[in-house]
């Protein structure tokens, strides 16, 4: 089997390290640098042409994480973080989004390889 074929079948091992990361990282206070795991999950959904599912799901993600992004930099704010700048309300919203994104990408994977 390839390497392209297995990418299309299923989510890849980094997208699900890199979803599980997104909660762990905004609950961690690390606001700012969850971009980074939002942007490969991000990318991954839309390189996988079979599951829609999952970029309605990043999507979610990407938009709760934008959100308060452009707040922040936007707004009248003095927070020097974006991790300070959120409400525990936006922080809990934009983890739970994270955990989400997580399990459907977990389902889809085992689905996927028949675990």
């Amino acid at each position: 089997m390839s390497a392209k074929t297995r990418t299309a079948a299923h989510p890849s091992t980094s997208a699900l390290v890199a979803a599980w990361a997104v909660p762990v990282m905004v609950i961690g206070k690390f606001g700012l640098l969850s971009g980074i795991p939002i942007a490969v999950v991000l990318v991954a959904s839309l390189r996988d042409r079979r599951s829609k599912a999952l970029r309605w799901w990043t999507g979610a993600l990407a938009l709760a994480y934008a959100t308060p992004l452009t707040l922040w930099l936007t707004g009248p704010s003095e927070a020097p973080s974006l991790s300070k700048y959120m409400s525990p309300a936006m922080t809990a919203v934009l983890a739970a989004t994270g955990v989400a994104v997580a399990v459907a990408h977990q389902v889809v994977r085992r689905r996927s390889t028949g675990k």
